[in-house]
């Protein structure tokens, strides 16, 4: 079952859109349900402030809402803020997710990071703690037999 901070963020979600010219863009996927993330980020060059977030994310209502609660948990947050954005962040934020969707929010940080990747990598910067980025959650995990 879902929460209602869920359901809000899944039939209005926000911040849905691309920004030209991003600051820094992330795009992450879960092949194992086929969710797809991708976290555009507008930063002040000065201030290093999140100016402005917006997300595309095709997957399920859980992906949508993740995607929307953490473009909201990020704007107006400093770069090394955003950095602190935890799917766990994330869930508690929506009053929590069924454990079969916790995959959904886990996309949803490691977008953001993706995004923050791009941005340091293209501004020469590096940002304490940022790791370079998985194309998809499960990589670097064992592969299950069925």
């Amino acid at each position: 079952m879902y929460s209602e901070k869920v359901m809000d963020h899944f039939t209005n979600p926000r911040n849905v859109g691309e920004i030209e010219n991003a600051s820094g863009v992330g795009t992450v996927g879960n092949a194992k349900c086929g969710d797809i993330m991708r976290i555009y980020l507008d930063i002040d060059e000065d201030t290093k402030i999140i100016k402005d977030c917006k997300f595309k994310t095709f997957g399920c209502g859980a992906a949508v809402a993740t995607s929307s609660m953490a473009t909201e948990l990020v704007t107006g947050k400093t770069i090394y803020e955003a950095m602190e954005v935890t799917n766990k962040a994330v869930m508690e934020a929506l009053d929590g997710l069924p454990p079969v969707k916790v995959h959904c929010s886990l996309l949803a940080e490691e977008a953001i990071h993706a995004a923050l990747w791009d941005y340091a990598q293209s501004h020469g910067i590096e940002i304490e703690g940022l790791k370079e980025p998985k194309d998809d959650i499960h990589e670097g995990e064992e592969e299950e037999e069925y």
